[in-house]
């Protein structure tokens, strides 16, 4: 029998765009044969729209000047809840029977559509809602993964309100304690938006001016030297399994939002081009900071190769990462045989068997 599918994409969310683009390729991709999906976009103002026409109109935005887009909201009650549509002909109620929020960063990412599932008792695609928020937030992240032993950059947190108190003192510490250059980064926020590289002092304030944009809590990191960026794909509720590693060489100095999703001199490599043990000790701790965390159904998990050292650092976790064509993500479980439909497939599978 088919299930129904609600699909969310948009976001009130830095990640807004990205969202939508991923959303498009994961509708194209799902297997009609065991799934209908129901499509609501959520603006970039918060509004919700049940959004019937075609997904090619998804990026930028165009769906909502095509159209059909009808008033929608998610009801959490058990009994009489689902999808609610508010036609001028009266309200529709749409059952379903899973949802795959396809929304990264905040309002999305974070454990708050997570928790509206949960008090619908729907089944979910990804995370759990404590898992969900630890992840987005990086400095707790980072706290765990020193808690756990987990190698990573030296790096510190500080919110807004601390910044105003301690001024210049939090400068010349940051300096001090992480050295230059170094990364300034939103703790909650993803796809490299509001990051800075520092390779002056002098540039710091303006740097975190651009972060706090973006959140009140920043993470800034030291910069590892002479790197490769590597990602690893895992997959799975009890008994997850890690990716052939993929790496990085970005079109620009830092792998940042327009290297990402615009420039396409970024190459990506599948598998990467680090050594064997490396590579397996990127898989092996992806899987080990994949269950401190408490993730299910789907997780990227990102790390540094440094060159000159062989040593593997732990960057950061991503839980709803990019599902677009060029994604690292759907790339690396096609090398290693689990094509696009089935990957989605596999990930619903995986949502039902949580609850």
């Amino acid at each position: 029998m088919q299930k129904t599918v609600l699909v969310l994409f948009g976001g009130v969310s830095s990640e807004h765009e990205v969202s939508c683009v991923s959303a498009q390729s994961v509708v194209e991709h799902l297997p009609r044969d065991k799934y209908t999906p129901v499509l609501v976009g959520i603006t970039k103002d918060g509004a919700w729209y049940f959004y019937e026409g075609s997904t090619a109109a998804l990026p930028g935005d165009r769906w909502l000047e095509t159209g059909p887009c009808t008033p929608a909201a998610f009801s959490p009650d058990r009994k009489a809840g689902g999808l609610l549509v508010f036609r001028e002909s009266g309200m529709e109620r749409i059952r379903v029977d899973a949802a795959f929020p396809v929304l990264h960063g905040k309002n999305g990412e974070d454990g708050t559509v997570q928790g509206l599932f949960e008090l619908a008792g729907l089944p979910y695609v990804g995370c759990g809602v404590l898992s969900s928020a630890m992840c987005m937030d990086k400095a707790v992240t980072n706290l765990l993964a020193d808690t756990a032993g987990i190698a990573q950059v030296a790096w510190l947190s500080v919110t807004r309100a601390q910044y105003r108190r301690e001024g210049a003192a939090f400068l010349a510490s940051a300096v001090e304690k992480l050295g230059l250059p170094l990364f300034v980064k939103p703790a909650n926020a993803g796809s490299s938006c509001g990051v800075s590289k520092v390779d002056d002092a002098s540039e710091l304030p303006c740097a975190l001016e651009t972060a706090f944009s973006f959140d009140e809590k920043l993470v800034l990191e030291a910069a590892a030297q002479d790197i490769l960026e590597v990602e690893c794909a895992v997959l799975g509720n009890d008994a997850p399994t890690a990716s052939t590693v993929g790496g990085i060489v970005p079109a620009a100095a830092f792998y940042d939002y327009e290297a990402k999703y615009i420039d396409a001199g970024s190459e990506l490599q599948v598998p990467a081009h680090i050594p064997k043990a490396a590579a397996e000790t990127v898989r092996a701790t992806a899987l080990t900071i994949y269950a401190l965390m408490g993730c299910r159904g789907l997780a990227r998990v990102d790390f540094f190769y440094e060159k000159a050292t062989g040593r593997v650092l732990f960057n950061e976790l991503n839980t709803m990462p990019g599902f677009t064509s060029i994604s690292m993500y759907p790339k690396l479980q096609a090398y290693d045989g689990v094509e696009y439909g089935a990957l989605l497939d596999r990930l619903l599978l995986l949502a039902l068997e949580a609850r």
